[in-house]
């Protein structure tokens, strides 16, 4: 087994569940230490509560582990922090600089921070969006990440901090329910579909984002943080996409094992979101820096999940 130690914070997140058992898969149970803002059921290695704004208490945890690698994976989604947007911005920031200082301070190896599709805007061209392309978000949650983006570029150019990021466009696994995104509905739409429920979708049925099955991300997010520090190249936070698709075409995958599916449309509040983010991503630059491939299609997707889901929900 490695011999580094890793903290994860906010382990009980869509991500972080999954992303744990990944680590501790490779690294062994008690070197991956996770911790959430609350305590944790069926836990198979350590665990630490922690609220990411407390930086002492982070620290003491760093010392007290010995902690070489950090994965910060807290943060207000973006569907919840338009409710609150003061907050939201508060919680974002103010844990990132904890994380950031803490492991210059502490000498830390590595430091994983993720960002979003939500960074771009409708200035940015809606279809295959480049790496470098111009970010004007209209969320606070993209506007945090934006931000979070160039205090890890500052961080690694100032301080020679190595820090890593990729941009997740909505993510769908069955491991855990979402946590308050826009793409939110492609997770739900499958719970709802096992369970013989008609599903109520808040966004147009023609409206295209990018997604990525759940393997597939945390796949990547291993093999970037594997990656030799030389083909990191991207210092801000890699574009990477799996797949587009639309609410209708998700629905039309569904139908096909499950033709009882039915699917109506009243478009809320995240139908703007929606509409502000790109309708498919160029991750030209991942693929030719470390090698991410996606291995889902939709298609391939559903059927995982339907699987998956079947058996929960027994």
């Amino acid at each position: 087994m490695k011999q580094d130690k890793i903290l994860i914070i906010g382990a009980g997140g869509q991500i972080g569940s999954v992303l744990t058992e990944a680590l501790r898969a490779s690294f062994g149970n008690d070197h991956v230490i996770a911790s959430d803002l609350r305590p944790l059921n069926n836990q198979t290695g350590p665990f630490e509560q922690l609220d990411a704004l407390n930086s002492r208490a982070l620290a003491g945890i760093v010392n007290k582990h010995r902690i070489t690698q950090i994965y910060h994976l807290a943060a207000i989604l973006s569907a919840s922090g338009e409710k609150n947007p003061l907050w939201a911005w508060d919680i974002n920031m103010r844990s990132l600089f904890n994380v950031l200082e803490v492991a210059r301070k502490k000498n830390i190896k590595k430091v994983y921070y993720p960002s979003s599709i939500a960074v771009f805007g409708r200035e940015a061209a809606p279809t295959n969006t480049p790496q470098f392309e111009v970010l004007i978000p209209e969320t606070v949650y993209g506007i945090s990440k934006v931000a979070g983006e160039n205090w890890a570029n500052y961080y690694f150019k100032r301080y020679g901090l190595d820090v890593r990021s990729i941009r997740y466009p909505g993510i769908v696994g069955h491991e855990s329910m979402p946590g308050g995104g826009t793409t939110d509905y492609a997770v739900d739409i499958y719970h709802y579909a096992v369970q013989g429920k008609h599903f109520e979708c808040f966004l147009r049925e023609n409206t295209p984002l990018p997604m990525l099955y759940m393997p597939d991300a945390i796949r990547a997010t291993l093999q970037l943080m594997e990656a030799p520090a030389e083909k990191v190249k991207v210092r801000t936070s890699y574009n990477l996409s799996g797949m587009t698709f639309t609410p209708q075409a998700v629905a039309a995958s569904i139908k096909k094992q499950m033709p009882d599916f039915q699917i109506s449309y009243a478009p809320d509040f995240r139908q703007a979101i929606a509409d502000s983010w790109p309708g498919s991503i160029d991750d030209t630059h991942a693929r030719e820096d470390w090698g991410w491939k996606p291995e889902y299609d939709l298609d391939a997707m559903t059927t995982d999940m339907l699987f998956h889901l079947k058996k929960q929900y027994r």
